[in-house]
């Protein structure tokens, strides 16, 4: 959408918005000879801390700058619904700050990710954050719930645990491969200090990291194919495909594959390898937990 035409969809959106909320709605007196429907311009901004000017340009269409903290403050001051707050923000071109899903909807989600067992399946926020999992996963990486939560974090994971290292056949290609993927995502993310810290910390941890990140090199997701050197199921091989979360934008699901008959023979196995399963099946995976 052009600029020019973005920037009027947003002013009649904010119009309409605005005149269906009444002053009662948000607290504020009605008073007499009122003849806008709903709110004034200048109760917006006094709602959500602006100057009436700067208000009245952005319902005018104006070129001016908005940032994320006063769009949260209008979608307040609006009562806007989670799908209102996340078309203002489309509208002003602007990035909503992600959210995992949450309800009945994480519980769907977190459903869908067991049912693939025993396929690894995992959910992943765009901060690379690991929201869900299933036994299978926590075969293939060992369970992240066992560490602290910096561990639920598949680029922590990735460069700061030896385990890891060990595991992937390539580490070196992968990371970066992942890495390329993330430094995408945080710069369209720039300025979220969930992403600031997560860097800053990776930076510090691992010099790998540090020297790919200072070469801004990027890349998208495409599926792939990786190969592990599992310690105790030996090589497994797996294509990676991942799906986007609609009711949660910027969550992903990532399913695992099995590339060749070997791999899909050992799943079974992969999946008794989660620890703290009761009802894991005699395998091999069973003596004891993943390190």
């Amino acid at each position: 959408m052009a600029d020019r035409e973005r920037r009027r969809v947003l002013a009649e959106f904010l119009r309409t918005r605005r005149e269906r909320v009444g002053p009662g709605d948000a607290g504020l007196p009605a008073g007499p000879r009122r003849r806008t429907p709903g709110l004034r311009r200048e109760e917006v901004a006094l709602l959500s801390g602006v100057s009436v000017t700067w208000y009245t340009w952005l319902e005018q269409a104006r070129d001016i700058t908005v940032s994320g903290q006063v769009l949260h403050s209008l979608a307040g001051a609006l009562r806007l619904s989670p799908a209102e707050t996340r078309h203002l923000f489309t509208l002003a071109g602007r990035n909503l700050p992600p959210s995992a899903p949450g309800g009945s909807g994480g519980q769907a989600w977190q459903r869908l990710v067991d049912a693939l067992d025993p396929h690894p399946a995992y959910l992943l926020a765009p901060n690379w954050d690991l929201l869900a999992w299933n036994r299978s996963e926590a075969g293939l990486i060992g369970d992240p719930s066992h560490g602290g939560l910096p561990e639920r974090n598949l680029l922590r994971l990735v460069f700061t645990q030896p385990r890891i290292r060990t595991l992937l056949v390539d580490w070196p290609g992968q990371a970066r491969a992942l890495l390329e993927q993330y430094r995408a995502s945080a710069d369209r993310h720039a300025g979220d200090p969930e992403f600031t810290r997560l860097t800053a910390g990776l930076c510090a941890q691992s010099a790998e990291f540090r020297d790919w990140w200072d070469t801004h090199d990027v890349a998208d997701f495409h599926p792939a194919r990786r190969a592990f050197d599992h310690p105790r199921l030996g090589r497994l091989t797996f294509d990676y495909v991942k799906l986007a979360a609609v009711d949660a934008p910027g969550v992903t699901m990532v399913s695992c594959l099995p590339a060749d008959g070997e791999t899909a023979g050992k799943l079974p196995d992969l999946s008794a390898c989660a620890t703290g399963s009761s009802a894991a099946p005699r395998s091999r995976c069973e003596a004891a937990p993943l390190r």
